[in-house]
């Protein structure tokens, strides 16, 4: 009778969500896998002309024209160097309903990881190279280091990239 209730812990703990996580810098990031499609090998990118700094350019995936992000630039860092590990991780956005693909840009891969809810903190309210309402949480990693989980929809969010684009247009449109 003694080993019935081997899978019990397993019930009572609080689920864990699966994140991809990725380096930018030297500092560990990490986005809900449930909205990751691919991981790219970084490669040719048309530049498009007018594009605010973060708007790598865009490249072909199967036919789609997929915007890159370079996310260290969206996070009002200098540009990210592109390394030999540099790759695309291609994840789904939404925009008026509709589904999207977009390309970001991140220095490298490094796992899937299961991260339960009860050891997720709060974003913290200063001192993250990052906009807060970019942070979903930090999670507690190894060495007493964290995993900065990012919000996609607001850290990605297409109508203010969008509206940033416009901005970095209207010299050229004026007369």
């Amino acid at each position: 009778m003694a080993a019935i209730h081997h899978g019990k812990e397993a019930d009572e703990a609080p689920a864990a969500s699966q994140y991809l996580t990725f380096m930018l810098g030297s500092e560990v990031f990490g986005m809900d896998i449930r909205t990751v499609r691919e991981i790219i090998q970084y490669g040719t990118m048309t530049t498009v002309p007018l594009m605010p700094s973060f708007v790598r350019g865009v490249i072909n995936l199967r036919g789609a024209v997929v915007p890159v992000i370079d996310l260290q630039a969206r996070f009002g860092q200098p540009p990210a160097a592109v390394g030999r590990r540099t790759c695309i991780v291609v994840f789904d956005a939404v925009r008026n309903g509709e589904r999207l693909e977009l390309g970001l840009l991140v220095d490298a891969v490094s796992e899937v990881v299961d991260i339960p809810a009860s050891q997720i903190e709060p974003a913290p309210s200063f001192g993250t190279s990052v906009r807060r309402e970019f942070i979903h949480g930090m999670a507690k990693a190894a060495e007493g280091r964290f995993i900065v989980l990012l919000e996609p929809d607001k850290a990605l969010d297409i109508d203010e990239m969008a509206a940033l684009c416009e901005v970095a247009q209207e010299p050229a449109v004026a007369a």
